[in-house]
């Protein structure tokens, strides 16, 4: 089964052209099914950006949604509005943390959106603020404590939903793929071919994911994990254990492309 894999495509800044140029080039791959790793438009426009390339590209799409999903909207409500629009859609299928997917008799798909959940890095004294607390409805205008409080909620709960389905999905398959928006380890967190700095840490990584992925791995060691993210915008790869290893896509704002293409046995 071969897989292409793109992340943070940011179709919004597209114009129809270039996002037609975009959906040719995951078909050139002669793939049997497309992965998003999330920043896929933002919530104004998701759904009908959804529709536009799953129509295009006529293959089975899953995917999970990034930070960028959430601008100009909420967190429950876009959530909710993907769900339903999945459910129209025969080859759209949003991985919400609770769905094992089979590819192949041997490899599962399970995923989760994930948040940057402040827990590793300089969240005290950093002077780094995303537009996420401006743009995403559940963030805006908190006091900053209570912004620290909500982003490790939102970890804690990418944690409590994927922990389960994981650890179910591991019981059956030999190996799992891990789609995520956000690097759940410190060393997963690219940036310019070394991890990122103490500033950026606190909004790139999500810990509370990467602890569960972390002890359910040293557990399984005749199971393999493949966890597939973005969010940096920089591409590296982070061996965790032996058989747990993260792959970070690069991406530019305007030129989407296909990561990798997967061959799945």
């Amino acid at each position: 089964m071969r897989i292409a894999w793109a992340t943070d495509i940011h179709l919004n800044f597209l114009n129809e052209q270039k996002r037609e140029t975009f959906f040719h080039s995951t078909l050139e791959h002669n793939s049997d099914a497309v992965f998003i790793t999330g920043d896929i438009a933002e919530a104004p426009t998701l759904s009908f950006h959804l529709q536009e390339m799953v129509e295009f590209i006529q293959q089975p799409l899953y995917f999970v949604l990034g930070n960028h999903d959430y601008y100009y909207g909420a967190i429950t409500s876009v959530r909710n509005a993907t769900e339903k629009l999945c459910v129209s859609q025969q080859n759209l299928t949003y991985l919400t943390g609770n769905r094992v997917i089979e590819l192949t008799k041997k490899t599962a798909l399970v995923g989760h959106d994930g948040w940057g959940d402040g827990r590793l890095g300089n969240i005290e004294q950093t002077s780094v603020r995303l537009n996420d607390f401006r743009l995403i409805e559940e963030l805006t205008g908190l006091e900053y404590r209570k912004l620290i409080g909500k982003l490790r909620e939102l970890g804690d709960e990418a944690a409590a939903l994927i922990q389960d389905t994981l650890s179910n999905a591991l019981d059956t398959y030999d190996h799992v793929i891990f789609l995520t928006h956000v690097p759940p380890f410190k060393e997963s967190c690219w940036y310019e071919g070394r991890v990122g700095n103490d500033d950026w840490l606190p909004f790139f990584t999500c810990k509370a994911v990467g602890d569960v992925l972390y002890e359910l791995m040293k557990c399984r060691t005749h199971s393999r994990l493949t966890v597939l993210c973005g969010h940096t915008h920089n591409e590296g790869i982070a061996q965790i254990l032996p058989n747990l290893r993260v792959v970070t896509g690069s991406a530019d704002y305007g030129v989407p492309h296909v990561q990798e293409v997967l061959e799945i046995d």
